[in-house]
């Protein structure tokens, strides 16, 4: 009775041992191929239990979720010949895993990596090649993604992998050319500013010859009208007087006079230099006010 469980419990053992190496497990993230002797005997895209021979198959896992990949960044020539530096971010997963097993052997999806990254370089040096920089540096990239996109999805199908989305992450200009380009852009805005500047003279030119011509006829014209004002009251003045002397010509002479002192002894320094006897101060060396009459002729 040892002796035969001596014999039992390993083969036992054996038999425990290639019943749990004949079942596999494929995880919710995985899917998985069953080789035997390197070729696909089982294809498990959902997860769960699976089986196998023990021993002469093997199971080989693959990620079944959307990868990543950004690739290095790459100089480009565009179209108007500024050189850029552009990388893009690819995100891609597995759909045909015997596919992707006969291109990518062992390695997987290691060797699928660097395919994509290949590809994507070849396909961006293509796409952003035949348009100007413009439209690469503007907000506006989506036709130009989706054309990369496509054209990498169409190469990348003898991987047996689907590109999903294809993004341009930076566009920007070789640092030896930012100096340069920096310095030519400031020059550009110099000269708009002293474009802009030159206009702004000439117009504020234009302008301020306007109002001093305007200024001048404004003024002329009040001149003008002052001086028919100015006759007009002298006439009228004069025609006042002339009445005046007319009704009392003594009234007239008296108040003459008073206006002429007025005027000559206005200021506090005023010195006058005459004869005593004068005519001037007739009304103020007389006890009525009045002037003396002048002498008769010969006496």
């Amino acid at each position: 009775m040892n002796n035969r469980m001596t014999y039992i419990l390993p083969g036992l053992v054996v038999v425990a041992a290639l019943a749990l190496s004949s079942v596999f497990i494929v995880d919710p993230r995985q899917q998985a191929l069953v080789l035997q002797f390197g070729k696909v005997v089982q294809v498990r895209k959902t997860p769960g239990l699976g089986f196998k021979i023990p021993v002469i198959q093997q199971v080989v896992r693959y990620d079944g979720r959307i990868l990543g990949l950004r690739t290095e960044p790459l100089e480009i020539t565009p179209l108007d010949n500024r050189r850029l530096v552009v990388d893009a971010f690819a995100r891609w997963r597995i759909v045909d895993l015997v596919k992707f097993r006969q291109a990518t052997g062992p390695e997987g999806v290691r060797f699928a990596q660097n395919r994509l990254e290949q590809i994507l370089n070849a396909v961006v040096r293509q796409v952003l090649g035949s348009v100007p920089s413009d439209k690469i540096v503007s907000n506006d990239r989506t036709n130009l993604m989706t054309q990369i996109r496509d054209l990498a999805r169409q190469e990348a199908d003898s991987l047996g992998i689907d590109v999903i989305d294809v993004r341009l992450t930076r566009t920007d200009l070789p640092d030896q050319n930012l100096a340069s380009t920096y310095d030519r852009m400031k020059a550009e805005r110099h000269r708009e500013a002293a474009q802009e500047l030159a206009l702004g003279t000439q117009e504020a030119q234009t302008i301020r010859a306007t109002a001093d011509r305007n200024a001048l006829v404004l003024t002329s014209e009040a001149r003008k009208q002052a001086e028919v004002i100015r006759g007009q009251a002298d006439a009228q003045g004069n025609d006042i007087a002339a009445k005046a002397y007319g009704a009392n010509p003594e009234f007239f002479a008296y108040y003459r006079s008073l206006q002429a002192y007025k005027k000559a002894l206005s200021g506090q320094t005023t010195t006058i230099v005459m004869e005593p006897k004068g005519q001037f101060f007739d009304y103020l060396s007389t006890e009525s006010g009045k002037a003396a009459p002048a002498p008769a002729a010969g006496k």
